[in-house]
């Protein structure tokens, strides 16, 4: 079965209807250039705190340096966190010696070095996630742009990771099951899919979890 991750969770009510859709993870969003849901990190550790087990708990977090990293993951309570921007794979290894949180590293696919870094960042991480932001560009983007990428090329990085790998980009009912049949990712990620003016949406949350279902078998 296909994780699915609601991310850019940013209240209680949506942190509720995440979990009863049958999130696998829920994503909590610190600041960011881009994207809806972000949330301090107080509110971050206190949603932690309330997700039931089972569901795994994702920071998101901007921060490149592996302390800066760590203090993040230790003040806001989680058991995974997801680097958001492209960063050295020693920051990678160093996140996982220092912290008891899983890491996945953010691979932009839309980046001419995509294909590069997904194969030295899995062999630190222990997944990789797959989005569609532009590291290094003038107006920064790390995620939460509602766009997709080339999914042939995320299908190349599925097929060569060591690790398990995440789909993000532009995700929703509509479009997630050829998604999944092209890409064949662990699992998916969304977050604009199913929002409408910025809150979470029960009709299109439902919805999006009905294709997944529906989509075809590995």
């Amino acid at each position: 079965m296909i994780r699915v991750k609601v991310c850019c969770i940013s209240s209680r009510e949506e942190l509720r209807m995440a979990v009863a859709a049958g999130a696998s993870a829920v994503g909590l969003v610190s600041t960011m250039p881009s994207g809806p849901g972000v949330v301090d990190d107080a509110l971050i550790r206190e949603l932690a705190g309330l997700t039931p087990p089972g569901v795994s708990r994702f920071l998101l977090t901007p921060r490149k340096d592996a302390a800066g990293i760590v203090e993040h993951v230790r003040a806001t309570g989680v058991d995974v966190v997801q680097i958001c921007d492209h960063v050295d794979p020693s920051v990678l290894r160093e996140v996982r010696e220092r912290t008891d949180a899983r890491v996945v590293a953010v691979v932009h696919a839309g980046f001419d070095g995509a294909e590069a870094y997904a194969a030295t960042a899995g062999r630190e991480a222990h997944a990789l996630l797959l989005d569609s932001g532009r590291p290094g560009a003038d107006f920064l983007e790390l995620g939460g742009t509602g766009r997709t990428h080339d999914w042939d090329v995320s299908a190349r990085i599925v097929r060569e990771s060591p690790v398990p790998v995440w789909l993000a980009g532009g995700l929703k009912p509509s479009n997630v099951a050829v998604a999944i049949a092209t890409v064949r990712p662990f699992g998916v990620d969304l977050c604009t899919g199913v929002r409408v003016d910025g809150h979470l949406d029960h009709g299109l949350l439902t919805g999006f979890f009905a294709a997944v279902r529906g989509a075809p078998e590995h």
